[in-house]
């Protein structure tokens, strides 16, 4: 094996992704403290799109100080878009999960 290596430019997760995706169309590019099961994201996902420059925290949460507001950085906005116009339209339609009771 040799020792060399290409760097790649580091790209999102499916769920990092769905998650920039949802600030596209928010006001400031605002991103979801819940999915849209209506569960809290994962905060390791979060600080993760915080580290590569996707996100970047807006303002502090009184009610709730440990839950991090952030907003889709201009580099987040460019890897959505990227991803988008790549994959063509199945990129941009929404998945559904439907859970059952059965």
């Amino acid at each position: 094996m040799s020792g060399f290596r290409v760097a790649r430019k580091p790209t999102p997760s499916p769920v990092q992704r769905a998650w920039l995706a949802r600030g596209l169309d928010q006001p400031g590019g605002k991103l979801p403290l819940f999915d849209p099961a209506g569960q809290q994201m994962d905060p390791r996902t979060i600080q993760a799109c915080i580290e590569q420059g996707w996100a970047e925290p807006w303002f502090n949460n009184p009610l709730k100080p440990d839950w991090l507001v952030c907003k889709l950085t201009a580099a987040g906005r460019q890897v959505v878009a990227g991803y988008r116009s790549r994959r063509g339209a199945a990129a941009s339609t929404p998945i559904e999960v439907v859970v059952s009771n059965c």
